[in-house]
């Protein structure tokens, strides 16, 4: 610990330096106008892979962005550990809602606020220091392979063909994520699980043009109104979500597991001060830890139809939209959830509108096991690094190359990730802390270290 420690003492300013200047591409690869940051950002991951001492380092194209691939075999008896991380990011809108720019990196009370900063640059990017620090030390324990894509944030839909096609190169014993929460630098956990996710779009028509509201408000259905009661209609009175069908297949904890899950330190008090609310919702019969990690849910992304100009005008709009997300859970099947989804919402619709349903993305939940010697050394290495045994915890949010790694690899994975929930992923002012940057660095050659020993 030592030796990782004053590694990184003697470098804090260089390591962060390149990830501000790995901060500063702006990597959206939703919009396609950032098709060439998205692969500058690559090229800067394979450039820091090299320099770090990896081999065989290669951006490799796909039907859209690149996969950045590298990897240091030391010794083949040795188990082989394949890293993933993802160096696209979300959109930055709303743009007004940045205290500073989203893609100029900035520290305020020792946090970095960017695009990126926690999910998942600051994250993986950990891993490719701990990578140079293992080198340098002479303390690399195990081969290492890294998978760093740029379509995380828009489903992967390109991951699935390229592990298909490199099934022998991407061989290994173990997958290793940093891109999920810890509870906090005091109370380290472990995510044991992921939820799964359904992704789709809803687009409610009524007449064939936009009319005035006055004119024909009263006779002619409006969308906008229609979709509002339809997506209010998919919550009962108990806030479960009313699809039949929809809980079948949902693999429910037992007691002793519920009063496991919730041992994690929870303040409701502070819960609600940083978002700035007054009262919780959810699901009845659920605490806000299940509600998130264990429990499914249905949310909506985004609505929009009509006039949102400025000013006003009277208008009753001829299409209403939504973007809807379900957050799923074992052994809950993204396909079937989807299909459910369409069925009910087109049975739902009145007579006097159309709708139609278009999926977009994604992914299997996933659960990692416990007992398996890459969750035991990492176990080992936030006990040694944070001084404390860490908890077991479900996320709440989803990876779906999880499910697609132990499918087609037979791989489990550790997620062993250094963020906070508050980190405001997604949102403006995204944030990651220094403190907890430079953790994951010295924790993750420990991981290492570990899983060598262990194996």
């Amino acid at each position: 610990m030592q030796t990782i420690k004053k590694y990184v003492e003697a470098n804090k300013q260089r390591f962060l330096d390149e990830l501000f200047e790995l901060l500063r591409f702006p990597s959206v690869s939703a919009d396609p106008k950032y098709k060439d940051d998205v692969r500058n950002a690559a090229e800067y991951v394979a450039e820091k892979l090299r320099d770090a001492g990896a081999d065989n380092v290669e951006v490799c194209p796909t039907a859209g962005h690149p996969i950045v691939y590298g990897e240091k075999i030391i010794d083949s008896s040795k188990p082989t550990v394949l890293v993933y991380g993802h160096y696209d990011v979300q959109p930055a809108d709303p743009l007004e809602l940045w205290e500073t720019p989203p893609f100029e990196p900035t520290v305020r009370d020792g946090k970095i606020f960017a695009r990126g900063a926690c999910d998942d640059k600051g994250q993986f990017y950990m891993h490719v220091k701990a990578f140079e620090l293992m080198q340098e030390t002479g303390t690399l324990a195990c081969n290492i392979k890294f998978m760093i894509e740029g379509e995380e944030e828009v489903g992967s839909d390109n991951l699935d063909a390229f592990v298909k096609a490199n099934k022998q190169r991407l061989d290994a014993d173990v997958v290793l994520i940093s891109d999920t929460a810890m509870i906090s630098l005091d109370s380290p956990s472990l995510e044991t699980g992921l939820r799964g996710l359904s992704y789709l779009e809803v687009e409610v028509t009524g007449p064939n043009r936009d009319l005035h509201s006055g004119v024909y408000g009263g006779a002619v259905a409006n969308p906008a109104t229609i979709l509002a009661k339809l997506i209010a209609s998919l919550h009962d009175e108990n806030n479960r979500i009313y699809i039949p069908g929809f809980y079948d297949d949902v693999v429910e904890l037992s007691d002793v597991e519920r009063r496991a899950l919730n041992e994690a330190p929870f303040d409701e008090t502070d819960y609600k001060s940083d978002l700035g609310i007054k009262a919780l919702w959810g699901e009845n019969g659920y605490t806000t830890i299940e509600r998130t990690g264990i429990r499914p849910t249905l949310e909506v992304n985004g609505i929009w139809g009509g006039y949102i100009g400025k000013g006003a005008k009277t208008v009753l709009p001829s299409k209403a939209y939504a973007k809807i997300s379900m957050r799923l859970v074992p052994n809950q099947d993204s396909n079937k959830i989807t299909a459910l989804f369409s069925k009910h919402f087109e049975s739902i619709a009145p007579d006097y509108v159309t709708v139609k349903v278009t999926p977009h993305h994604g992914g299997q939940p996933a659960v990692t096991p416990t007992d398996s010697i890459a969750y035991r050394a990492a176990e080992k290495a936030i006990e040694e690094a944070f001084g404390k045994k860490p908890i077991p915890t479900r996320g709440g949010g989803s990876i779906p190359i999880v499910s697609l790694f132990e499918d087609e690899l037979g791989l489990k994975t550790v997620l062993m990730g250094f963020g906070l929930d508050s980190d405001n992923l997604h949102s403006p002012n995204e944030k990651y802390d220094i403190a907890n940057y430079f953790k994951g660095i010295e924790t993750i050659p420990l991981f290492h270290k570990y899983f060598a020993e262990l194996s």
